[in-house]
């Protein structure tokens, strides 16, 4: 997309101005945020490999009272 062409330009244009100490920060915050999408990524399929599991303890007759409150 064109859009996003001009995005990563005006991005590496501007790391390119930074000192080398700093374009090692620049590029730790990267890391430490795809770290954060594949933490999510991972607890999101937990939980949904779990919810069958659940459901069997949380969806019962003995239970329903609660779902009313």
């Amino acid at each position: 997309m064109q859009t996003d062409s001009i995005s990563e330009q005006r991005l590496l244009e501007k790391i390119q101005k930074l000192p080398p100490e700093q374009v090692l920060l620049v590029e730790d915050f990267i890391d430490s945020l795809n770290l954060q999408n594949t933490d999510h990524s991972l607890t999101f399929a937990a939980a949904k490999l779990s919810e069958p599991v659940l459901l069997k303890i949380w969806d019962n007759p003995d239970d329903a009272e609660y779902d009313k409150l």
